[in-house]
């Protein structure tokens, strides 16, 4: 017959090496590394097949910034398989689109004084490979404004993504952004859907994520602290920063495995107080502690 304490350990034993244990783990750690941005952190992960738990704070309402670049191609694709217009038609790119005097716009640097046409695939691959303000808003207005991103990315079963203001509004308004959210858990589940039961085509899909791989910003987030050579389909979003404060420091992704599953993953700096390096690096972090749990527990 089993002793007590020997069932005492036994059941001790058993928590200890459960997945939930190891996902606890990975929470702590994550929560720990969270500390070095001295803000506002929020953290949400998945992984087919497995249990993995990354979440902190995985339902807050973080300011988005240009991670509402990603909802809004998904929609624009969205409309371009359903006839409403094509991706190589002319689109006017507008004096009055011009977000002065400076944005971040490779598309307005190039055309300083507007009045070109640009097709839609281009100012798509502009909006997320290069994070294009400018372009972002005319894809946004030939779409129909934000309410119908809202709509569709709703309609796939996203829940907690919020936008309200184009890049103009947040040009113009820093407040604007608190208005523009997007739930860590919210981004994960609409990275799941691209990567595992897209609603686009194939072609499409695949176009989306190209751009998302080649994106030029925000190498030293969730790539970071990667191992050579690992792809990474991502989209980032970035404030400014006020008074020593910078608002939003964001990545959210899909890092394909060694064994070729993809890690989605979303990680959000609010109002943080420490530096650019330090911000980056707490995204880094997390996402390596992520990665590094993720190909421990495999199929």
């Amino acid at each position: 017959m089993i002793s007590k304490q020997a069932m005492r350990f036994a059941i001790v034993f058993f928590l200890l090496t459960t997945p939930l244990c190891a996902q606890t783990a990975l929470q702590r750690q994550i929560r720990d590394i969270a500390a070095d941005a001295h803000g506002k952190v929020s953290v949400a992960c998945a992984l087919p097949d497995s249990d993995l738990n990354c979440d902190l704070d995985a339902h807050a309402h973080p300011p988005m910034q240009s991670l509402f670049k990603l909802p809004l191609a998904v929609t624009a694709l969205h409309l371009v398989e359903a006839g409403k217009f094509s991706l190589d038609q002319a689109s006017r790119f507008l004096p009055g689109d011009r977000i002065l005097p400076h944005t971040h716009s490779p598309l307005q640097d190039k055309y300083p004084d507007g009045n070109v046409d640009v097709p839609p695939r281009e100012l798509l691959r502009l909006a997320i490979s290069e994070s294009d303000n400018v372009a972002a808003d005319i894809v946004l207005r030939n779409v129909g404004g934000p309410a119908i991103v809202n709509e569709y990315i709703g309609s796939l079963g996203v829940r907690g993504f919020h936008l309200e203001d184009d890049e103009q509004g947040l040009a113009r308004d820093v407040k604007a952004q608190y208005r523009n959210w997007f739930e860590p858990a919210g981004a994960v589940q609409l990275l799941r859907r691209i990567s595992d039961d897209s609603p686009l085509t194939a072609e499409h899909t695949r176009m989306l994520l190209q751009w998302m791989q080649e994106a030029s910003s925000g190498a030293e987030r969730i790539k970071g602290k990667l191992p050579a050579g690992t792809i990474v389909m991502h989209k980032t979003g970035s404030s400014g920063t006020r008074d020593g404060v910078a608002f939003a420091t964001n990545d959210m992704g899909l890092i394909v495995l060694p064994d070729g599953r993809r890690l989605a993953i979303a990680v959000f700096v609010t109002d943080s107080r420490a530096d650019d390096d330090t911000r980056d690096a707490v995204i880094a972090r997390i996402t390596k502690a992520a990665y590094d749990e993720s190909v421990r527990v495999r199929k």
